[in-house]
């Protein structure tokens, strides 16, 4: 079986091709908007110095990488965990722990890399062997019940995680990193936290679009094909897995500088991959930008609704009113933001080419 012939059949559907080209020529003709927004970003902080707004901001480039690592694993695999805060909390607490109990500033970060990055890894990997050979429900239980036995024993174990309590390591986070990093400084964690978000995106757009990428999102399509032309899908799916839970877990280090407090329910709780799965179907799965304008609106949405507290007590039970915000995204946008966006361009510029 020939080269080509794999890449025909790797090919999706026929049903699917017309969006896919579609998407792909949206993605060539709007660079430009993404330049746009990052020169904006970019700005930002010298028209708005409230500590406040930017540390919201700050947390929406992080929660949005987090999002996205979920996406490779929905959007890109076709796999729904239930567990993906683990990797989140791994590197939430590697920074906690490092912090805490190394003295160096810069080793202590050097070391909680190397342990969240390669402790994310080996879970992912040993989860993904056990469960991925089954249905991907198995999987998603599988993950819910490894994530519940970390967050337990997170819990527990109080003399090395300090329990419910966790950590608040304000003192010991530096302000002269590398001599010249603040990282107490909001602007300075601001422009980090978006440098990452940028890098995030890049490396995991080349990754989507890369063989293994598209190799990906046929298994997502059509699992039988795939494995019909030879390829391992256990191999492909666990390479998706350990590339979530290595971002995720990237991103729970960020998050730990960011707001200096780490606790179990915080970062591994399973509301935390619930919140991740929101963002993802909200924004649009199986799209990068989705992922970002998720976060955006689910931590934009919930810091709005908490602050009308003081309004009316009607906002009091503003989780309620979150629900609902929830439910009319996905009346108005079924297919998320950036998916519905996307329909109604190509639908319009069908109607277009029709005319002419």
């Amino acid at each position: 079986m020939n080269v080509n012939f794999k890449k025909r059949m790797l090919t999706p559907d026929t049903q699917h091709s017309s969006t896919l080209m579609d998407r792909n020529t949206w993605r060539k003709k709007q660079p430009w908007v993404f330049i746009a927004i990052c020169f904006v970003m970019l700005l930002l902080p010298l028209f708005v110095t409230q500590s406040s707004m930017l540390f919201l901001l700050t947390n929406i480039f992080i929660l949005a990488v987090f999002a996205m690592s979920y996406d490779i694993l929905l959007g890109y695999t076709g796999i729904i965990s239930f567990g993906h805060a683990m990797f989140f909390g791994f590197g939430a607490y590697s920074v906690a722990l490092s912090l805490t109990y190394i003295e160096q500033a810069e080793v202590a970060l050097l070391v909680a890399l190397l342990a969240g990055v390669s402790f994310s890894v080996i879970v992912s990997f040993f989860v993904g062997l056990l469960s991925l050979r089954l249905k991907d429900t198995f999987y998603a239980l599988i993950t819910l019940a490894v994530a519940t036995i970390f967050l337990v024993i997170a819990e527990q174990w109080r003399s090395f995680t300090r329990g419910d309590e966790g950590f608040n390591f304000t003192a010991q986070v530096p302000t002269e990193l590398f001599g010249f990093i603040n990282l107490i400084d909001r602007q300075t964690v601001y422009y980090l936290a978006f440098l990452f978000l940028i890098v995030m995106f890049l490396v995991l757009r080349q990754f989507i679009y890369s063989p293994v990428g598209r190799t990906l999102q046929a298994i997502r399509e059509n699992e039988s094909r795939v494995s019909a032309l030879g390829y391992s899908i256990i191999r492909y799916k666990l390479i998706s897995t350990i590339v979530a839970g290595v971002v995720a877990s990237l991103a729970g280090m960020m998050y730990a500088v960011s707001i200096r407090f780490v606790n179990p329910f915080s970062t591994m709780d399973v509301d935390v991959t619930i919140d991740a799965l929101l963002m993802v179907v909200i924004g649009g799965v199986g799209t990068l930008y989705g992922a970002i304008i998720g976060a955006g609106v689910i931590e934009i949405a919930s810091h709005w609704l908490m602050g009308m507290r003081d309004v009316h007590p009607i906002f009091e039970r503003w989780v309620i009113l979150f629900g609902l915000v929830f439910i009319m995204s996905i009346l108005f946008f079924p297919a998320g933001i950036v998916g519905t966006a996307r329909e109604k361009w190509s639908k319009r510029k069908g109607k277009r080419s029709s005319q002419e």
